[in-house]
């Protein structure tokens, strides 16, 4: 895991062991070698779990459930974490879906309707502490410099909270949802992310809460969109079990002679210090690394500028992704990234090339988020915070901003970045 993903855990696994008032056993080793052996120890007469979808995950439970069975061990797994299994949606012909709409309108929505959460227990037995347990700090997820002060400030981590944030965003944000999504400096997105890929609230809860939310919203396309949103997370999962190469190799093979640009290091670092002159890119580039998340529809912009304007391989985007994001997940990450760069399955074609000045001046008109995280531009006025190298002297003097000294200068040409782009994607389109 990723530093910021490792910190999230250890707030959740402090939060649970908290509600389990302080039982909560931590071992640390080969799961093929501790689990049958604490299953021995226990007299336990089953062992069930709730499956992961990793390729890696998928081989070592196969295993795991062999050596338990060979020692008499009943074992089971449980969906605990999808709302439809990825081999219970196929085409006619038995092949998994590579496209959305159809995966999603044809496949999901005609398969059996997720089921319903069941409710708390009301009580949960539960072994004493083992003596052989380590504690939560033993693991040490935590920073060793704190660089997660903002983030601490920024989430409230434990099953309770994930409840109440989706409480908040059905009763309060879900109704402009479909349209308020676009925008960075609104609430209208949900941020259960990394709620969800930690299980501490399931996707089943978070469907059926928004569905049951028909009667009190009049806008029932927000409800729609954000259903398919969570329907784009399942497909995300789909096509990592489906595909298992997804984290690594482009799913569409002729983007494997795609003209990466080479001496890239500098680009990279600007890109991820949020340095590159492009106000939108820099304010959401701060935000993921100061609060573990970024806003959608800013994530576009920063994964198109990164491998359509600087040429910088995928791979290098979804490495700092996964260091930063508290909802790092392996399939989201991997199939966003390839959607982005024009490569994976259903992905944006390569020719969509987010323009950061047009989309900021569409999505934040007024500046508002840009202010937030890029302050040294906070005095510039919304005519210019866009693209703030274009602002009159007076304009930059008035706003306290020398461009290259508080604020750099673009570090390339929008236009000219386009066409190079543009071309180098030609280069692929008469392979196979």
């Amino acid at each position: 895991m990723g530093g910021a993903s490792r910190w999230w855990l250890h707030q959740a696994l402090e939060s649970l062991n908290l509600s389990l008032q302080g039982k909560l056993n931590i071992f640390s080793g080969d799961p093929l070698l501790i689990l049958p052996q604490l299953a021995q120890q226990n007299s336990a007469s089953s062992v069930v779990w709730n499956r992961c979808y990793e390729p890696w995950r998928i081989a070592r439970d196969g295993k795991l459930k062999a050596v338990l069975k060979d020692q008499g061990t009943e074992v089971e797994s449980y969906n605990g974490s999808l709302l439809w299994e990825p081999w219970q949606v196929l085409k006619k012909d038995g092949t998994p879906y590579k496209v959305f709409t159809p995966y999603y309108r044809r496949g999901c929505l005609s398969a059996v309707q997720p089921r319903k959460p069941l409710a708390m227990p009301d009580h949960i037995k539960s072994l004493p502490l083992c003596a052989d347990s380590m504690v939560l700090d033993d693991l040490q997820l935590m920073p060793t410099i704190p660089w997660d002060t903002q983030m601490k400030a920024r989430w409230d981590i434990s099953e309770t909270a994930a409840q109440d944030r989706l409480d908040e965003f059905v009763m309060d944000e879900l109704e402009d949802y479909r349209e308020g999504r676009n925008f960075p400096n609104k609430a209208n997105v949900s941020r259960l992310s990394a709620y969800l890929h930690f299980g501490q609230i399931s996707t089943n809860t978070a469907w059926h809460r928004a569905s049951d939310a028909a009667a009190l919203i009049d806008n029932e396309s927000s409800i729609d969109t954000f259903l398919s949103e969570l329907g784009w997370r399942e497909f995300s999962h789909y096509l990592l079990y489906h595909f298992p190469q997804l984290p690594k190799d482009n799913l569409q093979s002729r983007f494997d002679i795609f003209p990466w640009a080479a001496n890239t290091d500098a680009d990279l670092r600007a890109w991820q210090r949020g340095r590159t002159g492009y106000p939108l890119v820099d304010a959401g580039m701060r935000e993921l690394y100061s609060t573990g998340y970024m806003h959608n529809r800013v994530r576009m912009v920063v994964g198109s500028f990164l491998v359509k304007n600087l040429l910088i391989h995928w791979h290098r985007g979804e490495e700092w992704f996964w260091d930063c994001l508290v909802d790092a997940d392996l399939a989201a990450n991997s199939a966003s990234w390839q959607w982005i760069a024009g490569c994976g399955a259903d992905a944006a074609p390569f020719f969509r090339i987010f323009n950061p000045v047009t989309q900021s001046e569409k999505f934040d008109k007024q500046g508002d988020y840009i202010r937030r995280y890029v302050p040294e531009l906070a005095d510039m006025p919304a005519k210019y915070i866009h693209a703030p190298w274009l602002a009159p002297a007076e304009v930059l003097v008035a706003a306290g901003v020398e461009i290259g000294t508080d604020y750099p200068a673009p570090i390339m040409d929008i236009k000219e970045s386009r066409e190079r782009a543009l071309a180098a994607f030609a280069l692929t389109k008469n392979t196979v």
